[in-house]
């Protein structure tokens, strides 16, 4: 799995969202965030720089660069 996949999911589940409500708190489908969860396709960049905002984490974080 890749790391910014598994961080998605963590992080998404910690703050006790469902994939449908990141999904529409960046513009996008259910479907899409469970894809990006699964790994089998992975987000833009723009959506990657939204998710963190709302996941309150750095795009580094998300992306695996940076473990903190």
């Amino acid at each position: 799995m890749f790391v910014i996949a598994s961080r998605i999911k963590e992080l998404r589940q910690e703050k006790g969202m469902s994939q449908a409500q990141l999904g529409a708190a960046i513009g996008v489908s259910q479907k899409a965030v469970d894809y990006w969860e699964r790994g089998v396709n992975e987000p833009k960049a723009s959506y990657i720089y939204k998710m963190a905002e709302v996941l309150e984490v750095s795009s580094d974080y998300l992306l695996g660069l940076k473990d903190w």
